[in-house]
């Protein structure tokens, strides 16, 4: 699994949940990234793509250089160095979307959302609220799981200063569009954590067949909003739900509580079960 001083996890060489190999096919301009998105036979094959993706040179400079110049704390950890793939099930029915992993998280382990300070508090809640197996996430090693649920980012490397360009966000969204529509089958809701995975998830809505309201509406913790199913689906209903992002400056300064998080994530899994539930009664009740 080591890949010494190279900047970054080689493809196929061992990391837990590497679903790439050698022979997958990367990206190096957003007209690839168009095409490998569009061509990828399977959800698996998607993550692939994704986890080579060479699209962005500012990104690709940057997480390999953190991947070299490792934090002090993690100075003897190997760092994933790499964009980071979805993860979860293949058929959720509740679509977590965040905006972009972090430099000594994500981009260190491999996993969204794991091995950083928001991770930390996002799957404590999502184990409260029946979400995920374990209350941690360290390592994409760790056993943990997602318990019908999945998890994307709007940009899939670590960006400088967390902020993303916008060329870079557009490179980067035939990904998360293409990951919309394979699990479109079985999505009754999204929730979009922070602002920015608002923005970011709504395009790749649209492009996936969603009906979306006009205008767009505001993000707000607990926004809930009705989205039209993509025809072909056996979904009914599916509900954007708004979350803050339990970063540390919204942890530290109380705008995030535990409570608030929970309380998201439980209407999240009520919402998914009771269309789930409404779904399988249909047939008998017609």
């Amino acid at each position: 699994m080591s890949s010494g001083n190279a900047p970054f996890v080689p493809p196929g060489s061992g990391w837990p949940g590497d679903p790439a190999t050698p022979a997958t096919p990367v990206a190096r301009t957003p007209d690839e990234v168009r095409a490998l998105a569009a061509a990828a036979p399977t959800l698996h094959e998607l993550c692939a793509r994704q986890s080579v993706c060479r699209a962005c040179p500012r990104l690709v400079e940057w997480r390999e250089r953190v991947a070299v110049q490792r934090r002090r704390a993690y100075a003897d950890q190997e760092y994933w160095g790499r964009p980071v793939p979805g993860w979860g099930e293949e058929a959720p029915r509740i679509l977590i979307v965040g905006l972009a992993p972090a430099a000594h998280g994500g981009n260190r382990t491999g996993r969204i959302f794991t091995g950083d300070r928001s991770g930390d508090w996002l799957f404590a809640s999502l184990h409260r609220t029946g979400l995920a197996a374990l209350p941690t996430s360290v390592h994409a090693g760790d056993g943990q799981r997602l318990l019908g649920a999945r998890m994307a980012a709007t940009v899939r490397c670590a960006p400088p200063d967390n902020k993303p360009a916008p060329a870079e966000r557009t490179a980067c969204l035939p990904w998360l569009e293409r990951e919309v529509a394979e699990v479109a089958g079985s999505v009754r809701v999204v929730v979009a954590l922070g602002g920015f995975a608002w923005q970011g998830v709504w395009p790749a809505l649209r492009k996936a067949g969603y009906g979306l309201p006009r205008p767009r509406p505001r993000f707000g913790h607990g926004v809930e909003v009705a989205l039209v199913p993509p025809e072909g689906t056996d979904v009914d209903r599916v509900t954007l739900l708004g979350c803050y992002h339990p970063s540390q400056q919204n942890t530290f300064t109380g705008r995030v509580t535990e409570e608030m998080l929970d309380a998201v994530f439980a209407r999240a899994r009520r919402l998914a079960e009771q269309d789930a539930d409404r779904a399988r009664a249909l047939p008998s009740d017609a």
